[in-house]
């Protein structure tokens, strides 16, 4: 028996929104997959650092300050500057260490699905940081619980993506995105000589395309989340998160869907 479904212009329309957005985080990748979920967790990175920024006081997505400030306090006597600083440390660590878990579990029980548990947790995470923000008042020492907790958020998206994308990209690292972008940027300005059988230096203008739109998104996502949390406050992480939800989410969904009808189709037969 065969059989045949009818498909409206609005249905159609949501199958291939849902197939896009399975497409960003199938196990199958490709590099315009990479560079559309990198360029989308680029824009909530800057949002959540900039914005954690006026929320916390502190910028939680490099490491490279946070190890430096370390330093600075152990040798000035700032010993509780110092242990504050390793908790925002050892919390990057330990989200990066659970994306990989969260991924390399989904592996082996959800292949098609291995990537989308670690962007849920971080979408409830964010959703959770804004319900803790707006409870602060009862939370004593807010920012001391809040930077390793934006740290641990930072540390398990950047996991995210790095895996995903064999290392190819990094949502966080903008120190090594700007040093990557001035290595091409060189290599296009590189006056090249006719030389003994040397080849020509040539810059990859698809990476520095990639890498343009990469920091581009970081920029614009920290002006949109320093705003939203300079005028609306911790309200601002509903987007984030709901962003999230809906690239990971959506996917899920319709695989459930698809999986109760074709069930439900045998037991009709």
């Amino acid at each position: 028996m065969t059989a045949h479904l009818k498909i409206g212009p609005n249905e159609a329309q949501h199958v291939r929104v849902a197939d896009a957005l399975r497409l960003l985080v199938r196990a199958e990748r490709s590099a315009a997959a990479d560079a559309w979920l990198g360029t989308a967790l680029c824009f909530i990175a800057g949002a959540s650092n900039a914005g954690g920024f006026l929320a916390v006081g502190q910028y939680t997505s490099h490491m490279s300050g946070i190890v430096s400030a370390m330093a600075d306090n152990l040798a000035i006597g700032g010993v509780w500057l110092v242990v504050a600083g390793f908790s925002a440390f050892a919390a990057f660590a330990m989200g990066a260490g659970s994306s990989a878990i969260l991924i390399h579990w989904g592996r082996r029980h959800h292949a098609r699905q291995q990537y989308t548990l670690p962007l849920l947790v971080e979408a409830a995470l964010l959703l959770g940081f804004g319900v803790l923000g707006a409870m602060r008042a009862d939370i004593p020492n807010f920012a001391l619980f809040g930077v390793p907790y934006l740290c641990f958020v930072m540390g398990l998206q950047n996991a995210i993506i790095t895996k995903i994308s064999q290392s190819r990209i990094r949502t966080t690292h903008v120190t090594g995105m700007v040093t990557d972008l001035g290595i091409e940027l060189g290599k296009l300005a590189y006056w090249n000589r006719s030389g003994p059988g040397l080849p020509p230096v040539q810059a990859d203008l698809k990476k520095l395309a990639l890498l343009a739109t990469l920091l581009s998104a970081f920029f614009i996502g920290g002006v949109t989340g320093a705003l939203g949390f300079k005028y609306v406050g911790f309200i601002t992480t509903v987007p984030l998160a709901a962003a999230l939800f809906v690239l990971a989410g959506v996917p899920v969904l319709e695989d459930v869907i698809a999986r109760r009808a074709v069930r439900a189709l045998r037991e009709r037969r």
